[in-house]
């Protein structure tokens, strides 16, 4: 379904697309930016435990995961525009706030309340997607708004050293704010309402009860949601250790910027393959393909990190491929988990989302605080993220894989057959 925006403004869709994707950015850029800042800030904040530092992180998903059950409902009411214009300002003003705070304490508070401002990107994102596309349709666009956006993980940490270079940790958060500010000027300019008339929704609470019911007994939806999550919490796991890893397992503290944006263009490439690929074979047939692969990677990379520990390239070259899996995944579990739900795409969706970001920031926090100057830990979480996922994905498509919406014939697992 393509439907013409209900405004008179007139936004071409790769306009809409490249808008969309750099609102996601921002979140990206909160999250990845920090990393090379780590030890400046283990010692500017006076932080005994150096896997604490990962809390910076893990506070601000938490905030984005609540925060998502906020959102969906006021834009379903008031309109996508106006909610996401207030976030983005918000998200600025508590970026100003984490770079003058004087306590490590208070750099957690501000940091969750940066995530609560930041949920209505990843949120309204979607639902501004959904209220024009669906199935497969959406899943092409929602992957090329992961491929612009990845571009942000593959920069930001040379971005957050470039600043390091010239100032403090604290500009990190100044810079932040900046392009928070850039990003709602472009919404208020630029950005027509997408939800529809007939598709507003009051804020009633039994409204809000209902669609989350929906969400929660509908099988495809509630089993592809928590495996997306499953599989988030153990990306989140090695994003949470990541700076630790390159610098005590492998002494490359110097490589990190690069190394984090050589894993991160395998999530890139392959959202640029799955909106190639995935309106031809189907986002059930891709992600499920990909799910296997992410397993039989998660092994070979428990493996290595017994029999090649302190070996860069070999973990390296495992990560990279699971990152790549993850692109795959992420965006057609999304995408099928709301396909049914057009009606309340807003209530949906932040829902989803809150699930989805407080599952993946629990085991991704879980994973990180278990490093132990070994890759043991992030490997373990893959092998065992990807099992779990797979696992609900059986219970959803009742044990059989590789289907697609009325067939009913099972399809093969290769892309090219």
């Amino acid at each position: 379904m393509h439907s013409p925006l209900p405004s008179k403004k007139s936004i071409g869709d790769r306009e809409l697309i490249v808008m969309m994707a750099s609102l996601m950015a921002l979140n990206a850029l909160a999250i990845d930016a920090m990393l090379p800042a780590f030890p400046a800030m283990i010692g500017g904040l006076g932080i005994a435990d150096a896997n604490h530092i990962q809390y910076v992180i893990s506070v601000f998903l938490a905030g984005t995961g609540i925060g998502a059950l906020i959102y969906g409902p006021l834009s379903d009411r008031f309109g996508r525009k106006p909610i996401l214009m207030i976030a983005t300002v918000g998200a600025a003003v508590f970026s100003l706030a984490c770079s003058i705070v004087p306590s490590f304490e208070m750099m957690l508070v501000m940091r969750f309340a940066h995530g609560l401002m930041a949920a209505a990107m990843g949120v309204l994102v979607v639902s501004v997607i959904r209220d024009q596309f669906e199935g497969d349709a959406m899943a092409r666009r929602m992957s090329t708004i992961f491929l612009i956006f990845m571009i942000v993980p593959i920069i930001a940490p040379t971005i957050g050293q470039l600043v390091l270079l010239f100032a403090g940790w604290r500009t990190i958060f100044d810079l932040m704010a900046f392009m928070a500010v850039a990003a709602a000027i472009w919404v208020y300019y630029r950005l027509p309402e997408t939800l529809h008339p007939d598709n507003i929704i009051p804020i009633e609470p039994h409204a809000l009860a209902r669609a989350w019911r929906k969400v929660v007994l509908n099988r495809n939806a509630a089993g592809y949601m928590l495996g997306a999550g499953i599989v988030q919490g153990a990306l989140f796991g090695y994003l949470n250790s990541s700076q630790q890893m390159f610098d005590k397992v492998f002494n490359a503290a110097e490589f990190f910027t690069i190394g984090f944006a050589i894993i991160a263009i395998g999530i890139a490439v392959a959202n640029f393959t799955n909106s190639k690929v995935v309106e031809r074979f189907g986002a059930r047939r891709v992600s499920q393909t990909a799910l296997l692969t992410f397993i039989a990677l998660g092994a070979l990379q428990l493996i290595a990190a017994e029999l090649a520990p302190t070996s860069l390239p070999i973990f390296l070259a495992l990560l990279t491929g699971n990152m790549a899996m993850v692109g795959f995944i992420g965006a057609n579990f999304s995408s099928i988990a709301m396909t049914p739900f057009g009606d309340v795409a807003g209530a949906a969706s932040s829902f989803q989302t809150f699930v989805r970001t407080v599952l993946a920031a629990s085991i991704g926090a879980a994973i990180g605080q278990q490093f132990d100057n070994s890759v043991v830990p992030v490997a373990l979480g893959f092998l065992v993220c990807g099992l779990l996922a797979l696992g609900l994905v059986l219970w959803c498509e009742n044990g059989r894989l590789f289907t697609r919406p009325g067939t009913t014939q099972a399809l093969p697992a290769d892309p090219r057959s």
